[in-house]
């Protein structure tokens, strides 16, 4: 059993994380950051919530930018091989559930 007060977490570098659980090779953190991440594609699939902030996310479409602005509720999917980098908007605090070992 695990309670964790999001709110109250601030790393101490950019992308900084809580792990909340491993599921089966399935991982679930909380992470703090008020820095970009970087370009990446996943080899499994991911779902991004945004738990406090805000977040501009970048994909790519058939090489096509867009991107869409994510407000504390909102999540994002990405399938695998969607190309996406995520921007905060000052200070923000996410939970990524991912394939263990996902850059």
């Amino acid at each position: 059993m695990k309670i964790i007060r999001t709110r109250d977490f601030t790393g101490t570098r950019a992308w900084d994380a809580i792990p909340v659980a491993n599921m089966r090779g399935i991982t679930t953190r909380v992470h703090w950051t008020n820095e970009p991440y970087k370009w990446h594609t996943n080899e499994g699939e991911e779902v991004f919530a945004v738990l406090d902030g805000e977040v501009d996310m970048y994909y790519r479409v058939d090489g096509v930018e867009h991107k869409a602005q994510l407000a504390a509720g909102d999540v994002f999917f990405a399938s695998i091989g969607t190309e996406h980098v995520a921007h905060p908007v000052g200070e923000a605090r996410i939970l990524v559930v991912e394939s263990e070992g996902t850059v």
